[in-house]
């Protein structure tokens, strides 16, 4: 874990995996664009600065986890693995193709550093969870990171797991909600409202934070407030901008899924001013 915040650095990172994120989607012809550039700031946050990890030992026993359970979302952790050398750039742009190691969901058989299968939304917290307890019974300090979506924690079993970690004391667990406002059918708040998010949270048991997941600061701050001997594991509630960094995608339900053309690609990536290579 790096010592000291460089901001700029975290950007520039930012910047060119939501160019790749971009290509990936549009090569493979499907993907989920809208929740993985809203996510952004929040992955490169823990792979770049704050996670404790070894690419080259993808398995190392005391690496902090991360669980990826709005798994649908999978081009953002894929483009920050490669990145992070776990392995080669070139893998990105086989994303969903038969035979690749990079699925549409994660797959802990195919792709390293994934560290358990996610898809069927609500069930990541569960599997956090219970490594959150592997951690404390086996006496290793490593943290587990969990993010959820806004859409997915109307599931019942994201509080089922919630109760689970307030009870057992799991102050090595963080999650991260991505609270983008919007899910595949529409506006989270009228599909089933979910808010207020961080007082729910807090009602089980939780130490809870409310901050703006794009900006780094923030995110950083937040780390530096939690108490990692409390008793309670932790929520930060990100409020964020599905389609962060491109004016035509942000706030839009239509850019959930679905993959850009020629010409909205060069005009994305245009806009996020990031470097590409293919």
């Amino acid at each position: 874990m790096a010592t000291e915040l460089d901001v700029k650095n975290l950007e520039e990172i930012a910047k060119k995996l939501r160019c790749n994120v971009i290509k990936m989607v549009s090569t493979a012809g499907s993907g989920h664009l809208g929740g993985s550039l809203s996510a952004m700031e929040v992955i490169v946050y823990l792979y770049f600065y704050h996670m404790r990890l070894d690419p080259r030992n993808p398995k190392w026993e005391d690496r902090d986890r991360f669980i990826l359970s709005k798994g649908h979302c999978a081009p953002v952790q894929y483009a920050a693995l490669a990145e992070r050398g776990y392995f080669d750039e070139d893998v990105l742009w086989t994303l969903r193709d038969i035979g690749s190691i990079l699925q549409g969901h994660p797959d802990m058989k195919k792709t390293p550093g994934i560290e358990i299968t996610t898809g069927s939304l609500g069930q990541g917290l569960s599997c956090g969870v219970g490594m959150a307890i592997g951690a404390k019974l086996s006496g290793k300090d490593y943290k587990v990171y969990v993010m959820v979506g806004d859409g997915e924690i109307q599931s019942g079993q994201i509080w089922e797991a919630a109760m689970a970690a307030s009870h057992h004391k799991l102050d090595n667990l963080v999650v991260f909600v991505d609270n983008n406002k919007l899910q595949s059918d529409g506006i989270t708040r009228e599909i089933v409202n979910i808010e207020p998010i961080r007082e729910k949270w807090e009602a089980f048991g939780w130490e809870a934070t409310e901050i703006n997941g794009n900006n780094f600061e923030e995110i950083d701050a937040a780390f530096q407030k939690m108490d990692w001997k409390n008793g309670m594991p932790k929520v930060i509630v990100s409020n964020t901008v599905k389609g962060k960094g491109v004016s035509f995608m942000e706030c839009a339900v239509s850019w959930h899924s679905g993959a850009p053309t020629e010409e909205q690609v060069e005009n994305a990536i245009k806009e996020i001013g990031g470097g590409l290579q293919k």
